[in-house]
């Protein structure tokens, strides 16, 4: 893992900034729009552990640099020029993997704010997210299919993003999608016009942290386990996670608050 004081040494691809509760990554290759390298995924991994590790963090925000492109995939001249050999391309190739398996267990609510194209690997990263804001120009994409690829890394967090059939019917015509028809389907949560994206974005994240981070924490966790259970199964999930719920120090104090009509304190603003 990247350490604070190791950061811009490593990666200067990936901006880490902080302000309060909320922490956003930055992919700062605009001149590439955006593109993922290997070394760029692994260190937007290592971002997601470094603002799972700093006290106080509850939202995590993922967006690109400049006006062109939230990200537009893998920068294929990178990822080539990195292939030594078939194991080690294998291998790379896990990175963008292990960084949705980061994202999922990091307990931070995410939110994509996508400005431009979000293509390939960038769309994946994007539906990765628990919340989509995009800009009025943004673009969203799986255009593999026409360089004969299959977007095969990004099949999960598409599928847990919208329905079956429109996941499989945009990966093989690899046609765009505009931020109406995204809407209409359901992965963008919101749309805004580009001069308020910054905003529309500070006010989703302002909105969580402000909740109590543990119930989000049990409670995000919990949503997602639910999707993959069948009904049965979810249920005495749910009852379980109520019961653990019930018993955090959050719970006491919200339920205090409520009733001394007062803002509660969460544990880690204590």
């Amino acid at each position: 893992m990247t350490t604070a004081g190791e950061w811009d040494a490593v990666e200067r691809s990936v901006r880490y900034d902080r302000a309060g509760h909320v922490v956003t990554l930055t992919i700062d290759r605009p001149e590439r729009r955006n593109s993922l390298t290997f070394e760029t995924l692994a260190s937007l991994r290592d971002g997601v552990l470094r603002a799972k590790a700093e006290p106080g963090v509850r939202v995590l925000v993922l967006t690109g640099a400049g006006d062109k492109a939230f990200c537009a995939g893998a920068d294929l001249g990178g990822v080539r020029g990195a292939e030594l050999d078939a194991e080690e391309s294998h291998a790379g190739r896990g990175h963008l993997a292990d960084l949705f398996r980061t994202l999922w267990a990091s307990g931070l609510p995410t939110i994509a704010k996508v400005r431009g194209y979000a293509l390939a690997g960038g769309f994946g990263l994007a539906m990765a997210c628990d919340i989509v804001v995009a800009s009025e120009d943004a673009t969203f994409g799986t255009p593999e299919v026409a360089v004969g690829l299959w977007p095969y890394m990004i099949t999960v967090p598409l599928l847990r993003s919208m329905p079956p059939k429109i996941v499989l019917e945009l990966m093989m015509s690899g046609r765009r999608v505009d931020t109406v028809e995204a809407q209409r389907i359901g992965f963008v949560n919101e749309v805004v016009p580009a001069d308020e994206l910054d905003l529309a974005v500070d006010r989703r994240a302002e909105q969580i942290a402000a909740q109590s981070p543990a119930a989000i924490r049990l409670g995000r966790s919990t949503f997602y386990k639910v999707l993959t259970s069948q009904p049965d199964e979810a249920l005495s999930l749910l009852q379980a996670m109520l019961s653990v719920a019930t018993g955090t120090d959050d719970a006491a104090e919200g339920t205090a608050a409520f009733a001394e009509k007062r803002k509660p304190v969460w544990k880690d603003d204590r």
